[in-house]
């Protein structure tokens, strides 16, 4: 018989791979065909019912906008907390999680408002609020299905919306012990105003961008009485004394009531010549008068003298275009940094200067309407936008003398995170959350010394912004939210806000939600006989203002965590961009110390943005948005969730469907061994063919106890929250350690060795134990492929109808063995030098494949001869090469033991069975071209 002949008749005896798990994932087929299985079965509400009793995890989910189609970042934070869960479920844990959408704010109400156009303007606030109903409920279905898509276990069918009745009840709830504590007020004061929506801000809706403005330098005239007492304490006069002071922002003179020294600064009583030449005597801080003398600002500049500015204050000044006398006064945050030391004072449009004005009993001035523009108190700017009256402004000071220099300044600048157009500070009536109530502020930064900040940079953030915090302006000029319960005496304009009144429309919104209050009169909202407390008066008028959207979100951990008994307080996480540091945690820590006096949350983990491949913001506008949907359309969920699983989402992560479709080369790497293993275990029953750890050939123990440290390892970055680690570390088991090595050294033995044999046995156990650690780690990352590879599998390793109901298989403990590992290792070394010379032959044609080569290791020492000869039957495989012969050489005297390595094409025969080159091809009459181990193999079939 032929070569050729015999080679097919052999062929059929040999034992190949055979399994349904197929090659192509399909999973844009594959996957929406599971969800349907996993929804028919309510595999989520078994594995609530399995886990009931078990302690819990609680991740609490922050609820994003349901304004438009998913971006790709939501979803990436989305999949992050669904490793968590699903890591946290499969440890062991009752982890529920109950996903969450904010449906009220600013950009629904605006884009229900540029869909309606001028119509906006006649409609009542109800019927818009029904359209913004509409648009949200849209979004957050089309938005949840996306979720469902990429395989996000969760409480679909219940979620929160913050529109749900028992929702803002818990927002009414909250504010009621917040002002039974004593932390709301209401109060005129400068808060960031968006002059495009027309509604208040707080620092959280704020980014900041550059802008240029028209800076200016401009001369404020003292009075006479004042210009006399300057001459005393400067010991010299002009006939005319001006305070300098400079500003980016012209448009708030109007608004100007005082100017700002620092007391412990020296101030310099100058002469000099202006730009137009004319000679003028000033005061400026004396370590800026050389400063501005060196910009041309003061020609021939010549000190005259110098006081404190403690010296200055009470001098008064009269305002350049507005009919007012204002004041020198004192503040600390004054500097040397720039500008003149003199600080324009506008109480009506800074933080500091209110507080300034405050102190020194100044009223402040805000000649602007919610528009940005000059009311009738704006002197001649009235009727123009703040922005656009700049240059009227800069005008005018040019017209009166007073302008000493102009000239365009670019810097940081607040603009509105919606609208994304620059802000205005502007004195209005709102109400705001006292950070320093009750020690609040401390008290917030001792909590933040509490919590498990991920990473850990994220403390220092955090610190910084609650230690500069200003109060918290929680009321926003709009229609789409909950209102503010308060009431107004009509008799004296008395505000009227209890607990108790709180709690009323709290029953009211529990029972009809808050459209009861845009539905009803003051009359039927207001507690049965409430009277103002002031006058005694029984007739009310509602407030009009909402809840900012972040006091709603903040409130999120006393509507949902605290009232579900199946969650605990305080929540172990909180997961979201690191944006929130300003926003979602902090609003949300304030909210629960004023209600509970801890945080809400015992640990906080942040991710960075998701930008495009060059480091840019994504946008529609920019043309590189991309979907959620698009992407999972592009690539599949679980290749996507592979993507999120690869990055180190701590810093920016750089998105491309190109990149996501990189991932997919390691998901098929994975998803390839997988597939060797199920397909070599179609014929192995555990417990009946599994041999036992003591049983099993040193190599196959190598592999198990590779998978235990696998084990170890990955569900320890689980634990710290490192899931490209988790990746890298499937990825290198699958790829160099399982493809690369393993199972490639193992085809022969599974293959050609007889069915029930010892060595093929063992060989099926280690790769059996193998599967099970790879298929429950991957699962958390690769839910789809994880569930397909575990009802692939011919035998499981338990009885469950989903891998997602199962906890982890323990790791036995004869399973792990560093001794041998280490052994290994050395091993590896020997097959380094092998494979450099087998290739060596491959370049010269000497040999076609490793099994057309022999290995010759020559061994001097006695103790590494045992140890070479007690494994020699698993060299063949470990080298990749037919045979593998151990040499004694002689130990020089003194010398360590050592190991030489020598490849060469072998002189053997070649087996028409299973290719290797062995001395004993041939041996068995019956099956003369057969090797010994493949003769007895096939007469025993």
């Amino acid at each position: 018989m032929s070569d050729k002949a015999n080679g097919k008749k052999y062929k059929d005896t040999i034992i190949l791979p055979k399994t349904d798990f197929g090659m192509k994932a399909n999973l844009a087929q594959r996957e929406p065909e599971q969800i349907a299985r996993w929804d028919a079965m309510d595999v989520y509400g078994r594995i609530r019912a399995e886990r009931r009793g078990a302690p819990k995890f609680i991740l609490h989910d922050g609820p994003p906008y349901a304004t438009g189609d998913l971006h790709v970042g939501t979803g990436l934070n989305k999949v992050l907390k669904d490793f968590v869960v699903r890591y946290k479920t499969m440890a062991g844990f009752d982890s529920p999680y109950r996903p969450g959408w904010d449906c009220h704010g600013l950009p629904i109400e605006h884009k229900v408002a540029k869909e309606l156009g001028p119509r906006a303007r006649d409609m009542a606030t109800a019927d818009i609020r029904k359209l913004c109903l509409d648009y949200a409920m849209k979004f957050f279905a089309r938005n949840r299905d996306d979720f469902k898509r990429l395989s996000i276990f969760g409480e679909w069918d219940t979620p929160y919306l913050t529109v749900n009745h028992d929702y803002e009840a818990g927002v009414l709830d909250l504010f009621a012990e917040m002002v039974a504590g004593g932390y709301v007020y209401r109060s005129l004061r400068p808060i960031h105003w968006c002059i495009t929506d027309r509604t208040a801000l707080a620092e959280a809706e704020l980014e900041y961008d550059d802008i240029t403005s028209p800076s200016v330098y401009v001369r404020f005239p003292l009075t006479d009485e004042s210009r006399a007492r300057a001459s005393e304490l400067f010991g010299a006069a002009g006939d005319a004394v001006d305070l300098v002071i400079w500003t980016t922002t012209p448009w708030t003179l109007p608004a100007n009531l005082a100017i700002a020294v620092h007391p412990e600064f020296d101030y310099a009583l100058f002469a000099a010549a202006a730009a137009d030449g004319q000679p003028f005597t000033g005061i400026v801080a004396e370590g800026l008068l050389d400063t501005l003398a060196a910009r041309g600002l003061l020609a021939d500049a010549k000190k005259l003298g110098t006081c404190k500015g403690r010296d200055l204050e009470g001098l008064t000044y009269r305002h350049v275009f507005m009919d007012r006398v204002g004041p020198v006064v004192l503040a600390d945050y004054v500097t040397l940094e720039g500008g003149t030391g003199c600080v324009h004072t506008a109480p009506g449009h800074g933080r500091e200067d209110f507080e300034t004005g405050r102190r020194y009993g100044l009223e402040p001035v805000s000649p602007v309407d919610a528009s940005g523009r000059f009311t009738d108190a704006g002197g001649p700017f009235v009727g123009q936008q703040v922005f656009e009256a700049d240059p009227h402004v800069v005008k005018l000071l040019q017209e009166k003398g007073a302008l000493l220099a102009a000239a365009p300044v670019k810097h940081s600048y607040p603009h509105c995170w919606r609208c994304h157009e620059p802000v205005i500070f502007r004195a209005t009536e709102q109400w705001f959350v006292n950070v320093e109530h009750a020690d609040l502020r401390s008290r917030l930064i001792g909590e933040v010394d509490k919590v498990d900040w991920i990473p850990d940079w994220g403390k220092a953030r955090i610190l910084g912004m609650v230690n500069t915090r200003p109060d918290w302006c929680i009321s926003r000029q709009r229609s789409w939210g909950v209102p503010i319960p308060a009431f107004y005496c009509v008799g004296c304009g008395q505000t009227v806000l209890t607990a108790d009144s709180v709690r009323h429309v709290r029953d009211l919104f529990a029972a009809h939600g808050s459209d009861h209050w845009f539905t009803h009169e003051a009359a039927e909202l207001a507690p049965p006989g409430l009277a103002c407390p002031k006058c005694g008066g029984k007739t009310f008028e509602k407030e009009n203002d909402i809840f900012d959207v972040w006091f709603e979100s903040g409130s999120s951990h006393w509507s949902v965590v605290r009232p579900d008994g199946r969650m605990q307080w305080p929540c172990d996480l909180y997961l979201e961009g690191s944006d929130q540091h300003r926003g979602w945690f902090q609003v949300s820590m304030i909210t629960a110390m004023c209600a509970r006096n801890d945080a809400p949350y015992q640990a906080v983990l942040t991710h960075g943005f998701v930008v495009d491949e060059k480091g840019e913001k994504m946008s529609k506008s920019r043309g590189n948005f991309i979907s959620t949907s698009d992407a999972v359309k592009a690539v599949g969920a679980d290749i996507f969730r592979l993507w999120v699983a690869s990055a180190n989402f701590r810093d920016d992560i750089n998105t491309s469907i190109a990149l996501m479709q990189n991932a997919g080369e390691s998901y098929r790497k994975v998803r390839n061994t997988i597939r060797f293993i199920l397909g070599n275990l179609h014929d192995f029953d555990p417990s009946a063919d599994a041999v036992a750890p003591a049983d099993m050939l040193p190599m196959d123990r190598w592999a198990v106890a590779k998978a235990a440290e696998l084990h170890r390892e990955v569900r320890g970055h689980y634990d710290a929250y490192v899931f490209h680690r988790v990746f890298g570390e499937l990825f290198t088991f699958c790829d160099t350690t399982l493809s690369a090595f393993y199972l490639d050294a193992l085809k022969d033995r599974l293959y050609c060795d007889g069915r029930d044999s010892r060595s093929r046995r063992s060989a099926q156990t280690a790769i059996y134990h193998c599967l099970v650690q790879l298929i429950q780690l991957l699962a958390p990352i690769c839910p789809f492929t994880a569930e397909e590879a575990y009802a692939a599998m011919p035998h499981k390793w338990a009885q469950a109808d989903s891998v997602h109901l199962l906890t982890f298989a323990p790791v036995e403990g004869d399973w792990v063995d560093p001794e041998l590992i280490e052994k290994f290792r050395e091993l590896f070394t020997l097959r380094d030098a092998a494979l450099d010379q087998l290739e060596q032959l491959r370049k010269s044609k000497e040999i076609g494949s490793g099994l057309d080569a022999r290995v010759t290791l020559r061994v001097a020492g006695t103790e590494l001869l045992k140890d070479y000869r007690s494994c020699s039957e698993l060299l063949p495989g470990l080298f990749g090469v037919s045979e593998v012969e151990i040499a004694e050489v002689a130990k020089k005297t003194g010398a360590p033991d050592e190991v030489q390595v020598d490849a060469a094409r072998s002189t053997s025969p070649r087996c028409d069975r299973c290719w290797r080159h062995l001395e004993s091809v041939g041996s068995d009459t019956e099956h003369p071209t057969l090797c010994a181990r493949c003769a007895a193999v096939v007469k025993a079939l």
